[in-house]
């Protein structure tokens, strides 16, 4: 269910500002976004997982906080964030 070394540095090197950064609130998001879509894959098969369930709206509350934070201090930022990853509507 979690992400590979692989995967975690193909998305940093995607999302990241500039190099070195693996802090930054878009790459933490898009992180976050991909963790999200993979639990989202397990609860098709698997629907009775409610341990797994409660970590995924847990990802999904620390991704709402970190895209609150962007939008309220760049919001240029945040729409080409969300954009990007195909995220709200």
């Amino acid at each position: 269910m979690s992400l590979t070394t692989g995967q975690k540095q193909e998305i940093i090197g995607k999302f990241r500002a500039r190099e070195g950064d693996t802090g930054s609130p878009e790459v933490q998001v898009a992180l976050l976004t991909e963790r999200i879509r993979t639990l989202t894959e397990h609860f098709k098969t698997h629907k009775m997982d409610h341990h797994s369930r409660r970590g995924l709206l847990r990802l999904v509350g620390r991704r709402r906080r970190l895209l609150e934070y962007l939008k309220n201090r760049e919001s240029a930022r945040y729409f080409r964030l969300i954009g990007e990853l195909g995220i709200r509507k």
